[in-house]
């Protein structure tokens, strides 16, 4: 019987130092809210606002896990086509788009990325100020840091909600709606400010 107990008391004391070196937060991202949440326990330590996926590209709901960590990760799909003098020619590109002789495709940079599903991440981008991304879930700079620094890889994402259909979002698909998006933010985006695509193209924001 006292072998049981010592035993039972070795495996707790085991447990109990093994929790205490995993990472003690989690991520959870509303995206009707379009808002990020570290967590730990019960409480929110941090919150960000988000530019999630777009009419067509939306970021899938689900119980992810944080599967890559990478600081300057650059898109394999997305980016811009300049000419020869760094100038750009279409803002908003593909790896498959034709490159007109003396151009160059150039990868969109995805900064402090964070994969959590297939090539969805969290990463430092630019934000409208309604759902704009290829899927990515985009967060200020400064965020997109705060959050890189405090999840590991194995630390896990919830993304749940219902993306909203805001006036901005509707110029990707949809109907349109006679209103205006509900974040106190979306009259100054955040993030660096790109070059619009030429009108002789569909225009898309640069950051998957």
């Amino acid at each position: 019987m006292r072998a049981f107990w010592g035993t039972l008391t070795l495996f707790l004391i085991a447990a109990a130092a093994s929790a205490q070196d995993e990472n003690p937060y989690r991520v959870e991202i509303d995206l009707g809210r379009q808002t990020a949440y570290l967590i730990s326990g019960r409480s929110v330590v941090m919150q960000s606002p988000i530019s999630s996926g777009r009419y067509g590209h939306l970021t899938e709901t689900g119980s992810f896990k944080v599967i890559e960590k990478e600081r300057s990760h650059h898109s394999s799909i997305y980016g811009k086509i300049v000419d020869g003098y760094g100038r750009t020619i279409v803002a908003d590109a593909d790896v498959d788009m034709h490159v007109p002789g003396g151009c160059r495709f150039v990868p969109a940079p995805m900064p402090y990325f964070m994969r959590f599903h297939g090539s969805d991440g969290m990463h430092a981008g630019y934000l409208p100020g309604y759902p704009a991304s290829h899927g990515c879930v985009r967060m200020p700079d400064q965020l997109a840091v705060a959050f890189y620094n405090a999840v590991d890889v194995g630390t896990p994402v919830t993304v749940f909600g219902r993306t909203p259909r805001t006036s901005g979002y509707f110029q990707y698909g949809g109907q349109q709606q006679q209103r205006r998006p509900p974040w106190p933010w979306f009259r100054q985006p955040i993030g660096p400010q790109y070059e619009p695509r030429p009108q002789i193209y569909e225009s898309r924001p640069a950051y998957p």
